[in-house]
């Protein structure tokens, strides 16, 4: 049917495979729709943690951001709303600089403009520039350098690329990478660990710090929580990083090859045995004791009371909430939920994910959000519940939890917490 917007079950997904991914789902082989529920994703700079807000996790920084005046609007809105305004200045480019590339000169200008209006003033100078210098091939790491050392405060060169969101360094990753740039090896403290992966930090209540503290760590640092650059450059004592995100692999990456600092990686899950699965390989690889039977029973017991008060309730789960929709999708449907629709776009990597929920759910539909036919989508879908943003906006008529706080769900008490909160929205209550 003309207009009808592209679908397709994830069992053909699975039996394609992850080197016959349809075009839909591929930024570079069509126009990108910008719906209301998909541009977050869309550009890195839009909601959320986009890589103007993400760069001013380093404590005690600013940024400046250079750039035409469109984008420059755009992130003007975008920080009033987002509280970080008064951190953000900007160097907007004429049509002559976007020829002659004079606008880099004026950046050390720009930066003494800054510390003389700042009070106090910033310690660490983030300058961030654009698809059009990506375009002039501007080498932004010469031109920190040179500002770094005519202004007397720490510069660093940040990159809001969107052209390049497919390619090796997504701009949510090369942002991570930016982000830790600053830290220096210190004295290795055996007892201390960093945890990476998000801007925000984990929720206190998940059971990973007492695990953590119960194996023999003392401190646990998170970027989110370092309020000044002493704080965060202690992280660099780290015995080692644990990475909890992927788009944060590059960046700790980066800490084993230029620090020496080792890191290993835990997937954020819902699948109660799988997150325990994970703790075992995780604690017995690095020799450390744990016992996470409490929780795990914990966990269990609330999927249990959730199938037994909810078995056959339909969902749809979009891609921009705190999980990965497809392995959240296949643990809702280990507990007798019935998943009609994921929108999500598709890479190779969600593969092994996917996968999983094709075996145990091979009629679900995936929707393609970027797709332009989208735009023909006309509430196609009618499910009892929605998880995320986006599905919420594609599912109307249902009871959407948008599960993407700013506080990080980790492990088993995530678990609890999203079945809690659908409980609460599924029999009446505020979501």
């Amino acid at each position: 049917m003309a207009g009808e917007p592209f679908s397709i079950t994830v069992g053909e997904l699975a039996r394609r495979g992850r080197t016959d991914i349809p075009d839909h789902f591929v930024p570079a082989c069509h126009l990108i729709y910008s719906s209301p529920a998909t541009i977050s994703y869309n550009s890195p700079g839009a909601l959320g943690f986009g890589v103007k807000r993400a760069a001013l996790v380093i404590p005690e920084s600013v940024m400046l951001l250079v750039s035409p005046d469109g984008c420059a609007r755009n992130s003007t809105v975008l920080s009033s709303e987002e509280g970080y305004a008064d951190r953000l200045f900007y160097l907007l480019m004429s049509e002559s600089d976007l020829v002659t590339g004079n606008h880099l000169s004026k950046i050390p200008e720009a930066i003494e403009e800054i510390l003389s209006v700042c009070d106090p003033a910033p310690k660490v100078v983030v300058v961030c520039i654009t698809c059009v210098d990506a375009l002039m091939g501007t080498d932004l790491e010469r031109v920190c350098r040179a500002a770094q050392e005519r202004c007397g405060v720490l510069v660093v060169p940040s990159y809001m690329y969107a052209l390049e969101r497919e390619g090796r360094r997504p701009p949510m990753s090369a942002i991570r990478t930016t982000i830790y740039s600053l830290l220096e090896r210190l004295e290795v403290e055996p007892t201390t660990v960093n945890l990476m992966g998000f801007f925000t930090p984990l929720e206190p209540t998940s059971e990973l710090f007492s695990l953590l503290a119960a194996a023999g760590v003392r401190r646990v640092n998170q970027v989110s929580a370092a309020r000044t650059l002493d704080e965060y450059r202690a992280m660099g004592a780290a015995n080692f990083n644990l990475v909890l995100d992927p788009e944060s692999r590059a960046a700790a990456e980066d800490l084993r090859v230029r620090l020496g600092m080792p890191y290993v990686e835990l997937a954020r899950l819902y699948d109660p045995e799988r997150i325990h699965h994970q703790y075992h390989l995780f604690f017995r690889g690095v020799g450390l004791r744990f016992d996470d039977a409490p929780y795990l029973e914990q966990a269990r017991l609330a999927c249990r009371r959730f199938a037994e008060r909810h078995a056959g309730t339909t969902f749809a789960v979009g891609e921009m909430c705190n999980a990965n929709p497809f392995e959240l999708s296949a643990f809702l449907v280990s507990l007798g939920m019935e998943v009609r629709a994921v929108y999500s776009n598709v890479t190779a990597d969600q593969y092994p994910l996917l996968e999983r929920l094709a075996a145990v759910s091979p009629q679900t539909r995936v929707y393609a959000g970027i797709s332009p036919t989208m735009v023909g989508y006309a509430e196609g879908v009618h499910v009892d519940a929605s998880i995320g943003k986006d599905a919420g906006v594609y599912c109307p008529d249902s009871v959407n939890v948008a599960w993407n706080g700013e506080n990080q769900p980790f492990g088993y008490q995530g678990v609890i917490d999203l079945l809690a909160e659908l409980s609460r929205a599924l029999e009446g209550g505020a979501a």
